[in-house]
């Protein structure tokens, strides 16, 4: 989630805050997961159209590591902004996810945080609303956008091993090659 403000100067500005904590949880991650989302979300500079004027997104993204963070100040939160990411080494389902749609609350499997693997960056996707597109399959059809799940069919290129038929094991989209498009 976050709080979106109109700049004179033709911006659209969306303040969001990241708060991390779990057994996996650290500073490093948290920063990373910050610079991922931050990068991913702002370098397409886009346009978006209100009331006949085109103001360009900017995302500017905080992050803090609160390691002894209680249950009860997360499920308190009354601030937009902030998103709360509890890190684990193990995770029920085996993948990160947020609670929902629009919510500012998610679980992520450190291991789904390695550097360039866009899992931050899809996630908080999710708690700006949005969801997974219905077609999955896009092959002949580029790039996927950031908001593919892992399991996308994809062009060999942008498979984990290119070698392999689409929808074998290592024949679905790596997540690396999502992109805010």
């Amino acid at each position: 989630m976050g709080e979106a403000q109109l700049q004179q100067d033709g911006i659209l500005e969306i303040h969001a805050h990241i708060i991390t904590y779990g057994a996996a949880s650290d500073a490093d991650v948290t920063v990373q997961i910050r610079d991922e989302i931050e990068a991913m979300w702002n370098e397409p500079e886009a346009l978006v159209h209100l009331d006949g004027r085109a103001y360009r997104p900017r995302f500017r993204i905080s992050a803090e590591w609160r390691p002894g963070i209680g249950e009860l100040e997360v499920l308190a939160n009354t601030d937009p902004r902030n998103n709360y990411f509890r890190i684990e080494d193990y995770v029920d389902g085996n993948i990160s996810f947020v609670d929902g749609l629009g919510c500012n609350t998610g679980f992520f499997k450190r291991e789904n945080l390695l550097p360039g693997w866009t899992t931050a960056a899809h996630e908080f996707g999710h708690t700006l609303g949005l969801d997974h597109p219905a077609d999955l399959d896009l092959r002949g059809k580029g790039r996927p956008g950031i908001m593919y799940p892992r399991g996308t069919l994809v062009d060999p290129e942008f498979q984990y091993d290119p070698s392999k038929p689409a929808g074998a094991t290592g024949g679905t989209m790596h997540p690396m090659h999502r992109r805010v498009l």
